[in-house]
């Protein structure tokens, strides 16, 4: 989990990754930053995250991330 912290703190430091729960849902995070936080993501975890995982529910906090992570580790 710290490595997904890491990476969210480099698009944006402003952002408390740790408590917040509404980063798509509030705009916090844009598309262009979505973009390239799925290329960290997948590069980082070996995953690939598909269009069917593009969904708010996945991306809203780092716990949601963490867990979509998790999941597509084990489908790997």
């Amino acid at each position: 989990m710290d490595t997904l912290l890491e990476i969210l703190e480099d698009i944006n430091p402003d952002i408390d990754y740790r408590i917040e729960t509404r980063l798509i849902d509030d705009a916090l995070l844009d598309s262009l930053s979505i973009l390239s936080l799925v290329a960290e993501l997948e590069d980082n975890f070996d995953i690939e995250i598909t269009p069917v995982d593009l969904v708010p529910e996945n991306f809203n906090s780092a716990k949601a991330l963490w867990n979509m992570i998790c999941r597509l580790q084990e489908d790997n």
